[in-house]
């Protein structure tokens, strides 16, 4: 039952959205956006104040989680529950994923 608690975490896809918001897609289905701004007055997020800095995220494919250049990474496991919690809860039927900023 663990290993597909797991499964669930994987990210497949994300953009980056407006005001630091980020859109993901998890490999079951489930996808919402998860605020981030509140991070950028920590340590390495600092970097993300300039904003072109924060729309450079991507998916790892080792690690299935969001990464940024400079080694920032979030676990996927927390931006599941994020996603998870918001109502009401989305997931994929086919559609496109919101527009990417820039």
């Amino acid at each position: 039952m663990k290993e597909q608690w797991n499964q669930e975490m994987k990210i497949t896809d994300c953009r980056p959205e407006q005001d630091y918001k980020l859109w993901l897609r998890f490999e079951d289905g489930l996808e919402g956006s998860v605020f981030l701004g509140n991070l950028l007055e920590i340590g390495a997020f600092k970097l993300w104040s300039d904003v072109r800095e924060f729309e450079k995220v991507s998916v790892d494919p080792g690690t299935a989680t969001v990464t940024w250049e400079g080694g920032i990474r979030l676990d996927a496991d927390l931006l599941y529950h994020e996603v998870a919690s918001q109502k009401p809860i989305q997931h994929a039927e086919g559609g496109e994923p919101p527009a990417a900023v820039g």
